[in-house]
């Protein structure tokens, strides 16, 4: 292709006549010029390390142990931060907050041979955390000699009670017998010194081995119908007791009011008599008209037949003849 027909013929010519530059040497880099300064950041940067990974924070509801060749220094229970001496010291995290624990059934007797399972849960806390380091070693230790001084205690006091008072929620002594526990693993607690405190101890099942479940239960059922019975008879008892006062006591009260009619009618009979003899007394022919009239009345009845004479007074008053 010839040059007057080559378009990029101008272009290849204008880079042909470009002279070449020439390049520069690179210099070399200096390195032990700047050695201190990499030495410098490099020691800054290991120490921000190591104080960031010794520094710790202590929150809320914990408590920090530190300990230093495995010797307890301190303890810090203020939230806040805290810095610990590097390679030296170490930081363990204690619970300072109030815990849960559930402790494994447990087969006691009670005070009338009945074998009972209990079931039962704490809450307690640490309070002295270099205590229960220095006897129990840590929280698994401390919490597994805590459930053996409350099985022992429960033991001991479910041991004086009788099944039914235990089951039984109307006589049942749950209650102070809870706060009775209570104290007295905390009294052993604080005497071998563990460091920790039960706050409430509960019980919250009580069952019976399967074994002897059916025959408790048949004997509860009779001891129910026993007691039905007592009261069924009590109340029998109590009915005829009253039904008999009720009784006398309305006989009394009849003979008093027949007591007191009859002596209302005698004082009637007697003034109507008084009366009478008043009355009679002004006209005794009057009283012996009256007195016949009442004989006849009472004798005479609708069949009776009396045959008397004309000439007869009664005859003369029956016909209107008075005088």
């Amino acid at each position: 292709m010839s040059d007057n027909n080559n378009p990029f013929a101008n272009l290849e010519s204008k880079f042909k006549t470009v002279p070449n530059k020439p390049k520069k040497e690179k210099t070399p880099i200096d390195f032990k010029k700047h050695t201190k300064s990499f030495i410098t950041i490099l020691v800054v940067f290991v120490i921000a390390v190591i104080a960031l990974a010794n520094i710790y924070v202590v929150k809320e509801g914990e408590y920090k142990v530190i300990r230093q060749f495995g010797e307890i220094k301190s303890i810090k229970d203020s939230p806040g931060l805290h810095m610990k001496i590097p390679f030296v010291q170490s930081v363990t995290t204690i619970p300072k907050y109030q815990m849960n624990h559930n402790l494994s059934e447990a087969e006691i007797n009670t005070m009338d041979k009945r074998r009972i399972i209990i079931d039962n849960y704490a809450i307690w806390r640490v309070v002295n955390p270099k205590d229960m380091i220095s006897n129990a070693g840590n929280i698994v230790n401390a919490s597994s000699r805590m459930e053996e001084f409350i099985y022992s205690v429960v033991r001991s006091e479910l041991g004086q009670l009788n099944y039914n008072e235990i089951i039984n929620d109307e006589n049942s002594s749950r209650g102070s017998l809870n706060d009775q526990i209570t104290q007295e693993v905390n009294e052993l607690l604080a005497k071998d010194k563990y460091g920790i405190e039960v706050v409430d101890v509960r019980i919250k099942r009580t069952d019976l081995p399967e074994e002897n479940e059916q025959s408790v239960y048949n004997e509860m059922i009779s001891d129910r119908e026993s007691v039905a019975q007592k009261f069924l008879s009590t109340g029998d008892a109590d009915k005829r007791r009253i039904e008999a006062e009720t009784d006398s006591k309305v006989i009394q009260m009849q003979a008093a009011a027949k007591k007191e009619a009859a002596l209302l009618v005698a004082e009637g009979d007697a003034e109507a008599a008084r009366i009478y003899n008043s009355s009679f007394s002004k006209d005794p022919e009057f009283y012996s008209l009256y007195r016949t009239l009442e004989s006849y009345k009472k004798t005479i009845g609708e069949d009776t037949m009396i045959i008397i004479p004309s000439d007869s007074p009664y005859a003369n008053i029956l016909s209107g003849y008075l005088e």
